[in-house]
């Protein structure tokens, strides 16, 4: 029977951590009761300019360039990392707890950080944002990807060892065709993750659409803002249609 009393101890204790957490961040659905606000701020997003498209499409290339070297970049480093970074090909112990370490280090810490901290010391624009992208996908591409290299079968290495070929050897030709098309899947969700980034990153001097989203919020020109998010939302409709297309060609 399903209803016992450890399903209920869990029931309660899930009710009591959704209520504490409603107390802790003020939830109240009450506060929509008054929708005449809203409406009126929504209604100075309408009609759209278009005659601002262009320099909005100028913007998102430059978001779609970050995005995409940055997430680039950490897939090509974090690769190398990922197979240092996993118990059955790692050289040595001390390689193993030193690669995951230091992955965690790096995932742990939000990319909006790294972008305040390399923003600071290189200056405002998108080259330090795309640092700080690179950064954070080598901890978390490292990560998915040590793992998809745990999970191959040994089968393929075992037989390219046997003809007398070297380790690196065998893990590259063996382990890689296996775990690609998953490789590709999760670069694809972190490029997409990537564009969310890269606008975070512009609110704070990185550049690109999420720069010129801010400035036009801060300035009130609200038909610019709705102009900004439709193209926004068609850049990630677009990546994710494509990923979904290089995943099915490749798997």
């Amino acid at each position: 029977m399903w209803f016992n009393g450890r399903n209920f101890i869990t029931f309660f204790l899930l009710a009591l951590a959704v209520y504490i957490s409603m107390k802790l961040t003020d939830f109240d659905l009450s506060k929509f009761r008054d929708f005449r606000n809203m409406i009126d701020f929504l209604s100075h997003w309408f009609p759209l300019d278009f005659s601002l498209l262009p320099k909005i499409l100028e913007a998102s290339f430059v978001t779609l360039a970050m995005a995409f070297l940055g997430s680039f970049l950490g897939l090509l480093i974090a690769l190398p990392i990922s197979f240092l970074a996993a118990r059955n090909t790692s050289p040595s112990k001390l390689f193993f707890h030193f690669s995951r370490v230091s992955l965690s280090f790096v995932r742990s810490v939000p990319e909006i950080v790294f972008g305040l901290i390399l923003l600071t010391a290189l200056g405002l624009g998108p080259f330090p944002a795309v640092l700080a992208i690179m950064i954070h996908n080598i901890g978390v591409l490292g990560k998915l990807i040590s793992e998809l290299i745990e999970s191959a079968e040994r089968g393929p290495q075992e037989a390219i060892k046997a003809v007398g070929a070297k380790k690196w050897f065998a893990y590259l030709f063996s382990i890689l065709p296996q775990i690609w098309p998953n490789v590709l899947s999760h670069y694809f969700y972190r490029f997409e993750v990537a564009i969310r980034t890269s606008l975070i990153l512009g609110f704070i001097g990185g550049g690109g659409i999420g720069q010129r989203l801010f400035n036009d919020f801060k300035t009130f020109q609200y038909s610019a803002v709705a102009l900004d998010v439709f193209v926004i939302m068609v850049i990630v409709i677009i990546v994710d249609l494509y990923g979904g297309f290089v995943r099915n060609r490749i798997i």
